[in-house]
């Protein structure tokens, strides 16, 4: 435990900014295994109704540093392409 009043402070800031986190990360997580699933089941037209608050959840966590800005990329771009392959099947 934290003996220094600094100290005590800084235990009470990283509780709360790992409970921010941990609400970024699981919105973000939430968002792509639901388009996922949804590519899955082949429903492509919720899938791509989806790709925007993938998107979005992406970015956040990526701008507050929750996932670093390449993996967000990453996860963006393969989520993308399954979309798009998913789609070309389906057509």
């Amino acid at each position: 435990m934290p003996i220094t009043a600094s100290a005590k402070k800084a235990l009470r800031q990283t509780k709360r900014r790992n409970a921010r986190n941990i609400i970024k990360k699981d919105a973000y997580k939430k968002a792509v295994r639901t388009a996922r699933k949804f590519v899955a089941e082949k429903k492509v037209e919720d899938a791509v109704k989806l790709i925007p608050a993938a998107m979005k959840a992406l970015d956040k966590a990526a701008k507050t540093h929750v996932i670093g800005r390449n993996k967000a990329s990453r996860l963006k771009s393969r989520l993308a392409q399954l979309i798009a392959r998913s789609s070309k099947t389906s057509s």
